[in-house]
């Protein structure tokens, strides 16, 4: 694991991220509503993103009880945006007491089907639906920039208790592997992406635009094997991809298949990520 001191500074992103901060109010109406399709196109994916989306490292877990203070065995944690329930389970899984919050219906259904002993609560993080210093950490995997901040950092200072914590963290691809730098730049070319803009998503900046709050980074790395198919399906199920024409979405999965198993005869590749961690404490 590896720790940087300063949260100021962005790192290679995923380059195929779910979005970017929300925009601000006087964004054109067009790309809002792009936005919004971006935001609802999962649940009608949740089956594929539960299957083969990457989970994450205990070594996160670990970076989160170190920079908290306390263990996660016992703690009151609102997982917001929780999807289909990869991060959460794995917070129940370090003991504890967790609550989902999730506005999709796909995805909480996913949830429900896998995780069924775990309460899962309709809302947004703009609008927790949660009392008032009620849990010890709140935490967004892959989820805080669905959120406005200026809405959303409120709303976790609101239900935290004294002592508490903000956590928030992306898988992000390591740019400095070639074969996953030459993928990320056929996916921006083929879906006119740009990465260097996609990369405010890990950055402190855009996490809490007015400053209030002061973020600790760590980058853990981490890596998954799997079948080329798998890392097909993943990549397939982010929002770019979903949003896009059924043909074109298509035609470059079917290419890059050709393409990788062209550099991976044995049919996998090995995934690597840097989970990119930003944790704020609240005064006790």
């Amino acid at each position: 694991m590896t720790t940087s001191p300063s949260a100021h500074h962005p790192a290679g992103a995923d380059p195929t991220p779910d979005a970017g901060p929300e925009p601000p109010a006087d964004t054109p109406e067009s790309a809002r509503t792009a936005r919004t399709a971006r935001a609802h196109s999962f649940n009608a994916a949740a089956a594929q993103y539960a299957a083969n989306r990457p989970s994450y490292p205990p070594a996160l877990f670990d970076a989160i009880e170190d920079l908290t203070g306390r263990p996660l065995t016992g703690a009151r944690v609102a997982d917001v945006g929780a999807g289909t329930g990869i991060a959460t389970a794995l917070l129940h899984a370090r003991g504890a007491d967790v609550v989902a919050v999730e506005p999709g219906d796909g995805m909480a259904a996913q949830f429900r089907r896998a995780l069924p002993g775990i309460p899962v609560i309709r809302g947004t993080g703009d609008d927790l639906p949660l009392a008032d210093a009620s849990v010890d950490l709140v935490t967004y995997a892959q989820a805080w920039h669905w959120t406005d901040p200026a809405r959303a950092v409120p709303e976790a200072l609101r239900v935290l208790r004294p002592g508490g914590a903000l956590a928030l963290w992306w898988n992000t691809d390591a740019l400095d592997v070639p074969w996953i730098a030459e993928a990320a730049a056929r996916i921006a070319r083929h879906f006119d992406i740009d990465i260097s803009a996609e990369k405010r998503n890990v950055d402190a900046r855009a996490a809490d635009p007015t400053g209030f709050l002061d973020f600790t980074r760590r980058t853990v790395r981490w890596s998954r094997r799997v079948p080329v198919d798998t890392h097909l399906a993943n990549i397939g199920s982010h929002s770019v991809f979903l949003v896009h024409a059924a043909d074109h979405t298509a035609s470059f999965l079917a290419e890059e298949r050709e393409h990788l198993f062209r550099a991976f005869p044995d049919g996998f590749v090995e995934e690597v990520y840097e989970v990119v961690l930003l944790l704020a404490r609240i005064p006790g």
